[in-house]
C-alpha cells in the first residue's frame, strides 16, 4: 500500500487552512520571515517543511 502524496509545496490559502489562521496572517508571517516561502513567478507558495519548522518553532517557544 503506498503512502498518500503530500504537496511540497502549499497556497498561501492552503498554508492558512492548514494552520487553521488567516490568508492575511499566513502573508504577515512571510513579511516577518517567520514563515519562508518561494516565489514561482508571480505566485506565492510555501513549503509544507516551512509549515512544520513554523509548529516546531511555536511548540519550542511554548515549552
Amino acid at each position: 500500500m503506498s503512502k498518500p502524496r503530500v504537496p511540497l509545496l502549499y497556497t498561501v490559502e492552503e498554508a492558512a487552512e492548514l494552520l487553521t489562521i488567516s490568508r492575511w496572517k499566513v502573508f504577515e508571517l512571510i513579511r516577518l520571515r517567520e514563515l519562508r516561502s518561494v516565489k514561482i513567478g508571480g505566485l506565492r507558495r510555501v513549503p509544507g517543511a516551512a509549515i512544520e519548522e513554523y509548529i516546531a518553532r511555536l511548540l519550542g517557544e511554548a515549552s
